[in-house]
């Protein structure tokens, strides 16, 4: 009798174990035949940047050979506003689908620690995909500013109190930051200027209206080539390619200002892993091919080496903690 009790309830709990199995099998079913059958329709890349700029650069380089090889258009949308924090909240209140992508800047860490938010908040909601290029800001003023180098720029902000504006793509924005950090090394008195975008503060910058700006080097490179305004000095390590006559920040006399900025993709929180590594391994094929590895040099980029989500993710959390050290230190607010 016992014997016959045991052997009903092994069945029983056989039984009972294959149904969970099969339940939570269907659970995962359609999350397996996402992943196999995306896309299945056009992705939305929202960009936090205007049309032209550097990032709206790479979101159309990149995402004509993600078209090819995924088998759908990659559309592009500028929503500009807040250092890049408007376009970053719309991403981050999609569907965790992967059909809206965000592309965006260092901006997104330095506008976070801008407004006092740690590493928890600002990943709460944004699934890193890929680290795709690393770019240096140019220091640029206009050619009737009468000034040559980096030094007398601080010594007429100097001589001026107050009176010196330094403008940028936008409050948190890597601009907004770099000019930051030049007041407090030196402890200058200068206002800044918040645009909607990195062409709209060059083309008031050419015109007199602003007196420096840190501009990317899509903007940067067109006008220094033109003439149009006059470059200081880069915030890279080493010379660039674009500018090799132009000194680096500490070449310039002001030690410890390295400072490139990443672009990169993300996806809404709860995206599916499989499609996040589809879109990191995609992305990083389309980075890898000449032509497109050409195309965004001559824009002032260097595609970034090859890393997985996960690195980006560690990547961007000690990138985070660097610029809430900035922000700290120099007693940056937001305006």
């Amino acid at each position: 009798m016992r014997a016959l009790f045991c052997t009903h309830s092994s069945r029983q709990r056989s039984g009972l174990l294959y149904a969970i199995c099969v339940a939570l099998s269907c659970l995962f079913v359609p999350i397996a035949l996402l992943a196999q059958t995306y896309p299945t329709k056009p992705i939305r890349v929202i960009v936090p940047w205007p049309p032209g700029g550097l990032v709206d650069t790479v979101g159309r380089v990149v995402g004509e050979r993600l078209q090819s090889s995924l088998g759908q258009p990659f559309l592009a949308e500028n929503k500009t506003g807040a250092g890049g924090a408007i376009g970053a909240e719309q991403v981050a209140k999609s569907s965790a689908d992967g059909y809206t992508l965000l592309l965006t800047t260092s901006a997104l860490n330095m506008n976070s620690a801008l407004q006092g938010k740690n590493a928890a908040e600002v990943f709460r909601d944004l699934e890193p995909i890929a680290l795709a290029t690393w770019v240096p800001a140019v220091l640029v003023v206009p050619n009737n500013l009468g000034v040559n180098t980096v030094q007398e720029l601080i010594a007429m902000a100097r001589a001026k109190p107050g009176k010196l504006t330094f403008s940028s793509a936008g409050n948190g924005s890597p601009a907004h930051l770099f000019g930051e950090m030049l007041k407090s090394a030196y402890k200058l008195d200068m206002v800044h200027v918040p645009y909607k975008g990195g062409p709209q503060a060059m083309t008031d910058l050419m015109a007199g209206r602003v007196d420096m700006h840190f501009a990317n080097a899509a903007v940067a490179i067109p006008q220094i080539k033109a003439g149009s305004v006059r470059a200081l000095a880069v915030t890279s390590a080493k010379r660039t390619n674009f500018a090799p006559d132009v000194p680096t920040m500490s070449e310039a006399g002001v030690p410890d200002f390295e400072a490139d900025q990443w672009i990169g993709y993300f996806a809404t929180r709860g995206t599916p892993t499989a499609i996040i590594e589809q879109l990191s391994t995609e992305i990083q094929k389309a980075l890898a091919m000449p032509a497109v590895r050409s195309s965004l040099a001559q824009h002032g980029m260097t595609v970034a080496d090859p890393i997985s989500s996960r690195e980006f993710a560690a990547y961007l959390r000690r990138d985070l903690t660097r610029w809430a050290g900035v922000v700290k230190s120099a007693n940056i607010r937001p305006d």
